[in-house]
């Protein structure tokens, strides 16, 4: 739905505007020269008469720039993605088990919604510009400067009426909430990949904590306690360390 209002705001346009010449000679004057132009803005194709203000003599111009490019571009990435988004949706609808068989549904979904978010962004990033430079071309201001009468001081040359731009803004909003669209989309599609599933199974965590090497071998925190033989006062009648018994006074060896 937002691919079709996109390319139908841009691709379905057409608008004009209106300018007025008043000669000095009253009888020389076009107050109603209307300018239409639409899709695809190839503006110096639009020709258009105007009055010189010298005699009957009038002089033919035509509007400045070509602005195709950006706008078919935008048009045909609305187009295409909603081709791809109603073949997607049947596919999901009737054909889900051909859609997972082998991941390979998935990936190319995967890999197809990456690539219309990149052109929706690129599109409509162009076509804003491209909007912009349609909009300077066809103001009344800038066209009345291509009249040499309105170059005399004495003759008087008005915009009667502007251009409506409305659909084209609308356009380019489009463009870039189907970018946001597409690009949110991305990681629903890539939930649906190999790639994801792969990425949840991690090895299982075999680190478990070990008791510290002090507690076992010869380095026992207990080696000095209370069992050693230096450690207290009146040791000399316990077990020394190095397994000797020690005389319990200085007068039993008299």
């Amino acid at each position: 739905l937002f691919a079709i209002f996109a390319f139908a705001t841009c691709g379905g346009y057409s608008g004009g505007l209106r300018l007025s010449v008043d000669c000095a000679n009253k009888s020389e004057s076009d107050l109603n020269i209307d300018i239409d132009f639409a899709y695809p803005f190839r503006l110096h194709q639009v020709n258009f008469d105007a009055p010189t203000c010298e005699g009957k003599h009038r002089e033919k111009l035509a509007l400045i720039g070509d602005f195709s490019s950006s706008a078919e571009f935008f048009v045909t990435i609305a187009v295409f993605a909603f081709l791809y988004s109603l073949a997607a949706t049947v596919v999901y609808i009737f054909f889900q088990n051909k859609y997972r068989e082998n991941n390979r549904g998935p990936l190319i979904d995967f890999i197809v919604t990456v690539v219309f978010s990149f052109l929706w962004l690129v599109g409509s990033s162009a076509w804003a510009k491209g909007l912009s430079d349609v909009k300077i071309a066809t103001d009344p201001d800038e066209v009345l400067l291509l009249m040499s009468a309105c170059k005399h001081q004495s003759n008087k040359c008005l915009p009667v009426r502007s251009p409506v731009m409305s659909s084209l803004n609308t356009s380019v909003v489009f463009g870039f909430l189907n970018f946001i669209l597409w690009a949110g989309n991305i990681w629903f599609v890539f939930k649906e990949t190999g790639w994801h599933s792969s990425g949840q199974r991690h090895p299982p965590d075999t680190t478990e904590k070990q008791s510290s090497s002090y507690s076992q071998g010869g380095y026992n925190q207990d080696s000095y306690g209370p069992a050693g033989g230096y450690n207290q006062p009146g040791s000399y009648g316990q077990v020394g360390e190095y397994g000797q018994s020690a005389p319990t006074s200085f007068a039993n060896q008299i």
